[in-house]
C-alpha cells in the first residue's frame, strides 16, 4: 500500500480524494492543511489521516502532491526545505513550471505537473501530466496510473500545459448550462425545464458524440439543418461574437497562467 500525501485541502484535494474513494483505491491518503477545520471536514467525510504537522506529513509520502494556490507554492517549499532523495513530487499549481518548482527545495527530487478536473470526484475527471525530464518511465507510469483511478489521463508538453489549463475547466460547460437556461426563462421557459433542456443540449450532445464514431462536424451539420432553427440560432450567436468572446476569455486564462509563472 502506497501513501499518497496532500498539501492543501482545499477543493482539488476534495475532488480527487472522493474519486479515489469512489475507485476504492487502496493507497493510504494523508492531507496537510494549516485550517484544521477543514482537515476535521476531510478526515470525517473521507476517512483520510490528517495530519497538522508539515514535515511529518511529507515523511511519510510515497507520492507527495502540492495542491495550493500558485501564488502559495515558493512559500510552501521553502518551509518543507528537504525532502528524502528522490522524493516524488507532483504539483496541480496552475502556470508553476517544473524549473521554477525543482528550484524551491534544499535537495533534488523528482517532478511532475498535474492538471485534474475536479469532475474526477464522479470517476469521469480527465488529467493532464507533464515530466521532468530526469523521471524514470517506471515513475512517470505510477503517476499516470494514479490519476486514472478517477479519469482519463493524457500526457502533454509543459509548454502547452496553460492552454490545456484554460481550455479543460468544467467551467465551460457549467457557464454554458446556466446562460442558456437563463436565456431560456427570460423567453417563457419555466425554470427547471429550462435547465434540463440546456443540459441535454450540452451534455448528452457530447456524450452522444464521445461516445460514438460520428465526426463532430457531421453531428453538427445535422443537428443544425441550413434554414432550420438551430442553424439560425448558432448564425445569430457567431455574429453577436460568441466565437471571439471564447477565443478572448481563453486568452485571458493563458495569460493569467503565465503571470503564475512569473510570481
Amino acid at each position: 500500500m502506497n501513501t499518497a500525501v496532500f498539501l492543501g485541502g482545499g477543493r482539488i484535494t476534495r475532488a480527487l480524494i472522493a474519486g479515489l474513494r469512489l475507485a476504492k483505491s487502496e493507497d493510504r491518503i494523508v492531507v496537510h492543511d494549516r485550517h484544521a477545520r477543514k482537515l476535521r471536514q476531510l478526515r470525517q467525510d473521507y476517512k483520510v489521516i490528517a495530519e497538522s504537522n508539515l514535515h511529518r506529513a511529507v515523511e511519510q509520502a510515497d507520492l507527495l502532491i502540492i495542491a495550493v494556490r500558485p501564488a502559495s507554492v515558493a512559500e510552501l517549499l521553502h518551509q518543507i526545505g528537504e525532502v528524502r532523495r528522490g522524493t516524488l513530487i507532483v504539483s496541480l499549481a496552475a502556470g508553476v513550471p517544473l524549473a521554477k518548482l525543482g528550484a524551491g527545495l534544499k535537495v533534488p527530487a523528482l517532478w511532475a505537473r498535474a492538471m485534474p478536473s475536479p469532475v474526477c470526484r464522479s470517476g469521469h475527471g480527465f488529467t493532464a501530466v507533464t515530466f521532468d525530464r530526469k523521471l524514470p518511465g517506471t515513475k512517470r507510469r505510477a503517476i499516470k496510473k494514479f490519476f486514472a483511478r478517477v479519469g482519463k489521463v493524457v500526457e502533454i508538453p509543459e509548454s502547452q500545459f496553460d492552454v490545456f489549463t484554460a481550455t479543460f475547466s468544467c467551467s465551460h460547460g457549467y457557464h454554458a448550462v446556466a446562460t442558456l437556461a437563463k436565456a431560456a426563462q427570460a423567453e417563457g421557459l419555466e425554470p427547471r425545464t429550462a435547465l434540463m433542456a440546456a443540459a441535454h443540449a450540452l451534455a448528452d450532445g457530447i456524450v452522444a458524440w464521445r461516445e460514438g464514431a460520428i465526426p463532430l462536424d457531421r453531428l453538427l451539420h445535422e443537428a443544425a439543418t441550413p434554414g432550420g432553427i438551430a442553424a439560425t440560432v448558432m448564425t445569430s450567436m457567431r455574429d453577436a461574437g460568441h466565437d471571439r468572446a471564447v477565443a478572448q476569455g481563453l486568452r485571458a486564462g493563458i495569460a493569467r497562467a503565465r503571470r503564475h509563472s512569473k510570481g
